[in-house]
């Protein structure tokens, strides 16, 4: 199993939740809005004060999934996401060793 996480801008989401329920293997994800911000001296701040108070709101998803649909999940997460500009967003994926689903009844993955 993998865990896909990412962060992007608010105004992909709509988007991106149609792209992924239209993408076999989709399980289903978890959607948070956080803030953030950039990488020091990414954006082009002069002072140390604007790089540490230029929160921005981002939205991030997290999803657990199988191995082979895992790729094509993040893929068409950059494909909808990518708007070109700094701070798109970011995508990654790690190895989960074992999950439960907490319904009665529902199985094991």
């Amino acid at each position: 199993m993998i865990e896909i996480k990412a962060v992007f801008r608010p105004g992909r989401l709509p988007a991106l939740r149609n792209a992924l329920m239209d993408t076999p293997g989709f399980p289903g994800m978890t959607v948070t809005r956080v803030e953030g911000c950039s990488a020091p001296g990414s954006t082009g701040k002069s002072t140390i004060k604007e790089e540490l108070t230029d929160y921005s709101a981002k939205v991030r998803i997290e999803i657990v999934c199988s191995d082979d649909v895992a790729d094509r999940l993040m893929d068409r997460i950059v494909e909808v996401c990518q708007t070109g500009q700094i701070g798109d967003g970011v995508v990654w994926k790690t190895d989960v060793d074992k999950v439960f689903f907490i319904a009665k009844n529902y199985g094991t993955t």
